[in-house]
């Protein structure tokens, strides 16, 4: 039996796993994708992470799995379909093979949900983003878009709009859900104009975004569109085992979850801020509660 299996390879797991490597735990790492790094692959340019002034997300990647694979993390290329309570741990079922572990810290991440609409993964990553504080400094002195109506979207155009000439905040409702301080914050900025009512048919560009094209018939130029209609935690494997708050894991900066021996690391738990200095912060937290658990067994 194992001490540990880290589900996910993204910043938060390749933390973990060179943490987990100094504690001399015996654990493997389980990425059912062919390469490491999450969300980080889907990035274009990364430019806040400490250390990296200008960097690209798969190169990212793979420096984080050199560096835990250089430590001796053992990494197995699979899919996990099931995880089942046993006597000292868990069984963890994969399409491939089964393994037994005391522990397993879940950081399996989450992916922000797409509009579907025409032009919006062709323009992925050359104008088309999913977080402002990740990609919003490539905008500034620009003309950008928020889509959404939540918190995350009130604090993205108003982030924007710190940095950028003028910023549109499009949303389906003429009201929005997020809170009313927010709101109140957004309506009083003149470099924010509220497209309300109305939603995005077509992202259209050359090389880059250029224009969007909405339902109403209107077009607006845009060097930008930061996407911010929510995101999916890839947490169904735990639905019934830990308690969760609107589909992600409940744990603190600990890790710490309601079921005994899982922890949750990076986007997949609940958390205010979603960037990968967080996630790596997260790998590091788990893996210590992970040796706390371990120790009084």
């Amino acid at each position: 039996m194992k001490d540990l299996i880290i589900a996910g390879s993204g910043p938060a797991g390749l933390s973990a796993a060179v943490y987990a490597s100094n504690a001399m735990l015996n654990f493997s790492v389980i990425e059912k994708f062919p390469m490491s790094g999450g969300q980080m692959l889907n990035t274009y340019e990364i430019n806040n992470y400490l250390g990296f002034e200008e960097i690209d997300g798969f190169t990212l990647g793979q420096t984080f799995r050199k560096h835990a694979e250089n430590k001796g993390a053992q990494f197995i290329n699979d899919e996990i379909t099931a995880i089942e309570k046993i006597d000292g741990g868990y069984s963890v079922k994969c399409k491939n093979g089964e393994y037994e572990t005391k522990t397993i810290i879940f950081a399996t991440g989450a992916n922000p949900k797409k509009l579907g609409v025409k032009g919006e993964a062709d323009f992925a990553g050359r104008g088309v983003s999913y977080c402002a504080t990740c990609d919003g400094n490539f905008f500034r002195d620009k003309i950008t878009a928020v889509v959404g109506g939540g918190d995350v979207a009130l604090e993205d155009t108003l982030y924007l709009a710190n940095i950028c000439s003028k910023v549109y905040l499009i949303h389906r409702r003429d009201e929005f859900r997020g809170a009313k301080y927010l709101q109140d914050k957004v309506r009083a900025n003149d470099k924010i104009e509220l497209v309300l009512k109305d939603e995005v048919d077509e992202i259209i560009g050359n090389n880059k975004v250029e224009k969007l094209k909405l339902k109403s018939g209107k077009e607006l130029e845009t060097d930008g569109v930061f996407i911010a209609v929510g995101l999916d935690p890839n947490s169904k494997l735990l639905d019934k085992t830990t308690e969760m708050e609107n589909g992600f894991i409940k744990a603190d900066e600990s890790g710490i979850t309601s079921a005994a021996g899982i922890f949750a690391a990076g986007d997949i738990r609940t958390k205010r801020l979603r960037q990968i200095s967080t996630a790596v912060s997260d790998g590091a937290n788990a893996v210590h509660s992970v040796e706390e658990y371990l120790f009084n067994l």
